[in-house]
């Protein structure tokens, strides 16, 4: 029986990283916002990997904390190790990793979430959309409550019409044997939507003491740990390593001796899975040239004795999943606690979406994370955040918040998802980024605090931070160029030392900072700078004036496409009224209805010279437009 359960202003749907992160934002920014679950003891729940970060995806949790949110705060205070990755390359594709504890993540979040006002977190499950004249107004639960609101966010991830799958075995369930959404898929159907069939994976879990650790590699956190969020300038967590192992020729036979009963080549599985994290039965049969595979072994936190089988993704049946551990070095004698599987869902076909997250069949409607096709916490979280900014200032008549491709991976991600579409769950990718360099992980406060201290989910106390921080990078910038050295012999030591050319006379030190093979840390003996440095401002210092050639280039680049971003396109355009353009791009067009330019130059199918036309077209629009109403 139905009943009147409250009004708010905002409603999210789901309390994975998506949803928390959506909830927060809204509350934060003063709508009185409502968080449903199907079940308040997984609330920011790690169903795969228990880590956050990595390439690309590092770079989404800094972005995310310079706007205002909460995943970097929370993994910051719940790591068990932290690691930068690829310190070997460049600073555009340095990247943050941490390994979490995934419990006391979840706990956190969760309290996180209780004692934020404005901010209502409850259990119940939503299986219809109240839906009037193509207007989202509400939501039913499965128990008859009726919540009404301005704005709905959807962030399911992986539960409508979930099932999982392992060898013959199928069953309706959502992720680690959770309860499945099956009428809301319906209802989002029922409403207009175009729905897709995905799949993702999970590798089994064995229990640490089986584990010979003698037989694979260590591999440790750093020893001075760098942070996920500008609010953390110190920690005194004690890290736990990972391990390294590989499979063997064992394991390669074992797979190949069971395809017939692997559900990805049997039949079972419709739905299609992640390219760039596959099953280890797909990379055997995909890579078979290759005589072993990396395996990590991951603890899943502090107080468990699980581990986490990173590499080993498998929805192979059980006794065969138990085979292929045991036939890899250190996993001998292992037992497993966890049975890894398969999992098909329901994602709403993400160009269906405008580039704030609202669909453009349903008003006022959200949606975020993996139900827009992603895969990963932090591109969830990413859209999460998004989706809950422009949900609360649709509910305050304000114009939606978008990051453009050049001001961030949130940016790219999300212009990628409602441009081009996916055909698998996506991934991000540093290379999915054209201006990487201007993307990088150590800058992110700086590009985007302004917009977040704007929106209202930073505080004074935290820009005024920020600009102290900027305003010391700009004056030490300042001081490099301005101090000469001369050729003095302290000077041609340090310069002697790191095998750089002599001083013949005297120079900036901006310009011996520019060689390749001249650090900061050489500077600070050659030249030391009056000014109290932090090592994050040094950072920045450093790479400002090692790239500042690539740097440059690539904000020309920015400025000459920003013109095709500004140039909009009216909502109400028929292309099939536009003549000359092919008719691939007017299908294109008249589906995904670009609002800029520059959005519909990246649509697939659409030409430059589609694009010439289109430029024609609007001006003789916009004159018929600006003629009608003087």
């Amino acid at each position: 029986m139905a009943y009147d359960a409250g009004r708010y202003d905002v409603i999210v749907i789901g309390a994975g990283h998506a949803g928390c992160e959506a909830a927060l934002a809204a509350a934060r920014m003063g709508c009185e916002t409502l968080l449903l679950t199907i079940n308040l003891d997984m609330v920011a729940f790690m169903p795969c990997n228990p880590s956050v970060g990595g390439p690309a995806k590092g770079h989404v949790v800094r972005e995310i904390d310079a706007l205002g949110g909460e995943m970097g705060r929370n993994i910051d205070k719940t790591y068990i190790q932290m690691r930068m990755l690829n310190t070997g390359k460049g600073p555009a594709v340095h990247a943050l990793r941490a390994q979490a504890d995934k419990v006391l993540y979840q706990n956190e979040m969760k309290a996180t979430i209780e004692k934020q006002p404005k901010l209502t977190l409850r259990q119940g499950m939503v299986e219809e959309l109240m839906i009037e004249d193509g207007v989202c107004k509400g939501v039913v639960t499965k128990t008859g409550a009726t919540y009404r609101s301005t704005t709905v966010v959807l962030t399911t991830g992986t539960y409508l019409r979930g099932k999982i799958i392992m060898g013959e075995l199928m069953y309706e369930s959502g992720p680690n044997n959770q309860q499945p959404s099956v009428a809301l898929s319906h209802s989002l159907r029922n409403a207009g939507l175009d729905l897709v069939r995905f799949k993702t994976g999970t590798p089994p879990r064995v229990h640490k003491d089986t584990i010979d650790f003698d037989k694979t590699e260590i591999q440790p956190g750093d020893e001075q740990p760098k942070f996920f969020s500008f609010d953390t300038t110190a920690s005194d967590i004690e890290q736990i390593p990972c391990w390294l192992t590989y499979t063997s020729g064992e394991t390669h036979e074992i797979i190949n001796a069971n395809l017939h009963r692997a559900p990805m080549f049997s039949g079972l599985i419709e739905g299609t899975g992640p390219r760039y994290c596959p099953s280890i039965e797909d990379k055997i049969v995909r890579f078979s040239d290759k005589p072993k595979h990396q395996i990590f072994l991951e603890p899943e936190g502090r107080n468990t004795s699980e581990y986490y089988v990173q590499g080993l993704s498998t929805s192979m049946p059980e006794d065969v999943q138990l085979q292929i551990l045991r036939s890899i070095p250190g996993l001998e004698r292992v037992e497993m606690m966890r049975t890894g599987y398969a999992i098909e869902y329901d994602a709403v076909v993400p160009t269906q979406l405008w580039p704030s997250l609202e669909t453009k069949v349903v008003q006022n409607l959200f949606t975020a994370g993996q139900i827009n096709g992603t895969s990963g916490y932090e591109e969830a979280a990413g859209q999460g955040i998004m989706a809950g900014i422009n949900a609360a200032r649709k509910v305050q008549g304000r114009e939606a918040v978008i990051i453009d491709r050049s001001q961030g991976y949130i940016g790219v991600l999300i212009d990628d998802l409602v441009t081009k579409g996916t055909l698998e769950p996506y991934r991000l990718l540093t290379s999915r980024a054209e201006y990487r360099l201007l993307l990088r992980h150590d800058n992110a406060d700086m590009r985007l605090t302004p917009l977040g201290y704007e929106i209202g989910l930073l505080t004074q106390e935290r820009y005024d931070r920020f600009l102290h921080k900027k305003q010391m990078v700009e004056q030490e910038l300042e001081r490099l160029k301005t101090t000469k050295v001369k050729p003095a012999e302290d000077v041609q030591a340090v310069l002697a030392e790191v095998g750089s050319v002599l001083l013949n006379n005297t120079v900036d030190v901006l310009s011996l900072l520019r060689r390749p093979e001249v650090l900061y840390s050489h500077i600070e003996r050659i030249s030391p700078s009056p000014l109290e440095l932090t090592d994050e401002m040094k950072e920045q210092v450093e790479i400002q004036v090692k790239y500042a050639g690539y740097i440059e280039k690539q904000l020309i680049h920015v400025e000459r496409l920003s013109k095709m971003e500004k140039k909009r396109i009216p909502e109400d355009i028929d292309y099939m009224q536009v003549h000359g353009i092919a008719t691939e791009a007017k299908q294109k067009l008249s589906k995904i209805r670009p609002v800029s330019i520059g959005q519909a130059s990246r649509i697939s199918g659409v030409t430059p010279a589609d694009i010439s036309i289109l430029l024609v077209y609007l001006e003789h629009y916009n004159r018929v437009v600006a003629s009608r109403s003087s």
